[in-house]
């Protein structure tokens, strides 16, 4: 938990405000994502097909799949996981708006690892928390 303090890897950290422990942030998560009927992987394959899809946009807007405007926004620099997983992320921002129920939302190239590798979300008050739920609403 220590890496994911504000200032170590990131200027805001990941924990946000959240006062639980990084096994019940999982955990929570977890037990939304068994009541959504989705997995991890699932929702990884969807982000990263949406950020693939707008890299090339230049931070301009596209349509995908006829009610998805995305954009994926790139910057200089990368990123450690703060598990301390081999690799490294680059700071890449997606934002995606589902014009079917207007939910916006929006995510990194180090987020989408994150779900995927270790089912973490990021703490509640979190500059880039994905709850679950409305991650789902917005990309399935």
């Amino acid at each position: 938990m220590a890496k994911m303090r504000p200032g170590v890897i990131t200027l805001n950290g990941f924990l946000g405000d959240d006062r639980r422990n990084l096994f019940d942030i999982i955990q929570d998560d977890e037990l939304s994502l068994e009541r959504l009927g989705k997995t991890t992987k699932e929702i990884a394959d969807r982000m990263n097909y949406f950020s693939k899809a707008s890299w090339e946009s230049f931070g301009e807007e596209i349509m995908v799949d006829e009610h998805y405007l995305v954009s994926t926004d790139v910057v200089r620099g990368k990123l450690p996981c703060p598990f301390g997983h081999p690799g490294i992320y680059r700071k890449a921002i997606t934002t995606l708006t589902n014009t079917k129920n207007i939910i916006s939302i929006r995510w990194t190239s180090l987020n989408i690892h994150l779900i995927e590798a270790h089912g973490f979300f990021e703490g509640k008050g979190s500059t880039f928390r994905l709850d679950p739920h409305t991650l789902c609403e917005a990309i399935f």
